[in-house]
């Protein structure tokens, strides 16, 4: 069984994306488009800017990011 997600903003996420690599690439209304600075093969992310994300769309956004559980814990 798999431990559950922390409840994060969109902000809140943005930060750890970019402490994994990730750069604001472009905003347009409330969400903004990550991109992988060095490794392009990683699928681009476009994140929210919500108070909360529901756990569906930020496990989403954890898999196309290629960040385990873990590794966003650790980083909390």
């Amino acid at each position: 069984m798999t431990p559950k997600l922390p409840v994060l903003s969109g902000d809140q996420l943005i930060k750890i994306l970019e402490k994994f690599g990730y750069v604001r690439v472009r905003q347009k209304g409330s969400h903004v488009r990550l991109r992988h600075s060095s490794d392009l093969e990683r699928v681009p992310v476009t994140v929210p800017l919500h108070k909360t994300l529901k756990r569906g769309l930020l496990h989403r956004l954890l898999r196309d990011a290629g960040i385990t559980q873990e590794q966003l814990k650790s980083y909390l």
